[in-house]
């Protein structure tokens, strides 16, 4: 019980942790009701960008300056984090509503083949529409998201109810840290994050997010994430996709690029046109940690 105990603490750390110089005459900011937010930056083809749990769309603000002013940034942020409004009801499913928004708000401005950018579970959110709408996207960029999280961070959940019985127990652990202080969310955020960031100021500009974030969202989309395997469902995914992957943060487990790269390539097994890279110096927020790696993944393959 105690080693079960032992990790959902560090599986809960490592989820957790999870200004533009281009013209702005086409930059607008969309409330969609409820709790969506969407900011359009530059014109071209469309990129949807979708950050990852906690964060708010601006973690992609260095990306956009990179890339320039080809692309039609469309950078959201989700309901219940960083300070957003959350959805009414979240227990009604957190995915299964959030995606509806991402969809009616590409069928509502007509954006056609768009790039799909996704970080985290920002990257599960798309791969699941992938899977969902494979007609819809032009490409995905994945970075550092996983089709199944539980197999990698659970090894020992071998079937579904064990997959479930674990990320009850780790979500109920999120929900008895929502009446904390804000100075004691911001701390334990600051603690987890220095395994997932490399520069102090970023820690503490994600540690912000992570405490203004709604704490009930936070544990929805944990545990459907984790009783979620997407990864029979790749298969369906016609576009070319390209996951970036992080290691070194796990060196001292035993992990190795090798090790991870392979983790990673088995997950995307059934992905019929999939590209995998690992980084080796960033952590889990790959953009902000090895943006040369990043960015030159970008123009090549985009």
């Amino acid at each position: 019980m105690k080693q079960i105990t032992s990790l959902i603490k560090t599986s809960v750390a490592l989820i957790i942790l999870i200004a533009s110089v281009i013209p702005l005459q086409t930059q607008a900011l969309t409330d969609r009701a409820p709790g969506i937010k969407v900011k359009v930056v530059g014109k071209g083809q469309p990129i949807i960008m979708i950050p990852g749990l906690t964060c708010d769309g601006s973690v992609w603000d260095e990306t956009i300056k990179a890339m320039g002013n080809q692309y039609e940034y469309h950078v959201m942020t989700l309901p219940g984090f960083a300070g957003n409004a959350p959805l009414e009801d979240v227990e009604a499913g957190f995915f299964k509503q959030v995606e509806a928004m991402v969809l009616d708000y590409i069928s509502e401005n007509k954006i056609k083949k768009p790039i799909i950018m996704g970080h985290s579970l920002g990257g599960f959110m798309a791969l699941n529409i992938a899977i969902k709408r494979p007609n819809l996207p032009s490409k995905l960029v994945i970075v550092d998201s996983l089709p199944y999280l539980t197999q990698v961070q659970m090894p020992q959940a071998t079937n579904p109810e064990q997959a479930k019985q674990m990320a009850k127990q780790m979500t109920s652990m999120v929900l008895a840290s929502a009446n904390q202080p804000r100075a004691n969310k911001v701390a334990y955020q600051k603690q987890m994050l220095q395994t997932m960031i490399i520069s102090k100021d970023k820690i503490e500009i994600a540690a912000g997010w992570g405490a203004d974030s709604d704490t009930p969202t936070i544990a929805q989309s944990m545990y459907e994430m984790y009783t979620t395997d997407l990864r029979e469902d790749l298969s369906k995914i016609k576009v070319p996709t390209l996951v970036l992957g992080a290691w070194v943060a796990y060196k001292p487990y035993g992990s190795t690029r090798e090790s991870t790269l392979n983790i990673y390539k088995s997950q995307y097994e059934k992905h019929p046109n999939v590209t995998v890279d690992m980084t080796d110096i960033g952590n889990h927020f790959i953009m902000w940690d090895d943006p040369e790696f990043f960015y030159g993944w970008l123009k090549k393959f985009l």
